[in-house]
């Protein structure tokens, strides 16, 4: 499974670099490595890797602002990024996520727990490749191209996140269908990721801001449901 994936490392810590290098060559990854945020960008660019893993702390453009900048660009709207990080601050976690990110990877870096991470996000990129939708889904104004991973409302663009879009068309998938948390959280950040309800809350209301207030329900202590 390894030797066709591509990871790039961004952290401005030349250790963390080496042992994260190391580690993953050692497994069988193609490995790039950037020393800060502007440089991990243009590697990005011609790289073209399938995980980014991104230190949050950096000097000068930090790793948010480095993720939002990639999923700015239409060609990284679907690469996995994994921030690490030293912070277990929720709201560090929340923002982290809400910018475009895939997962976290703690420090001080365990290998063993760096490689069953690792393995577990690139198997999201097998199970897309296997089972990937095809077509649209037509909700009159709201329409959802799982081909082109795009939301248009009224013909307009409505300009989701990759989270937004799997969470839009997880609940377009089973309309009138009441999706619990546990079941969202578990569907789009799945079991190796640790997140809290705001996070879903978050996305909700991005959601009715992007496409209208009147297709996602809201069942007090349940979850939520799409309508139409």
């Amino acid at each position: 499974m390894s030797a066709k994936f591509k990871i790039l490392v961004i952290d401005d810590e030349e250790d963390i670099l080496e042992i994260l290098r190391y580690n993953l060559e050692k497994e069988g990854y193609e490995v790039k490595t950037a020393v800060d945020g502007q440089a991990g960008i243009l590697a990005a660019k011609w790289f073209e890797p399938h995980l980014i893993i991104l230190d949050i702390m950096m000097p000068g453009m930090d790793g948010i602002e480095v993720c939002q900048k990639l999923r700015a660009n239409p060609v990284f709207k679907n690469t996995l990024i994994a921030f690490l990080t030293a912070r277990s601050e929720s709201f560090t976690h929340i923002t982290a996520l809400d910018s475009g990110g895939d997962d976290f990877i703690n420090k001080p870096i365990k290998p063993n727990v760096l490689k069953s991470r690792i393995k577990a996000l690139l198997r999201r990129v097998d199970r897309e490749d296997e089972s990937s939708q095809t077509g649209k889904s037509d909700f009159g104004d709201l329409v959802i191209d799982y081909e082109q991973f795009k939301v248009t409302v009224k013909g307009a663009d409505a300009g989701l996140a990759k989270k937004e879009f799997e969470l839009l068309s997880l609940l377009a998938s089973r309309p009138g269908k009441v999706f619990k948390r546990e079941e969202i959280l578990s569907s789009i950040w799945g079991h190796d990721v640790i997140v809290g309800d705001r996070t879903i809350d978050v996305h909700i209301r991005k959601l009715r801001e992007k496409i209208g207030e009147d297709y996602i329900q809201t069942l007090k202590g349940v979850g939520y449901k799409f309508e139409f």
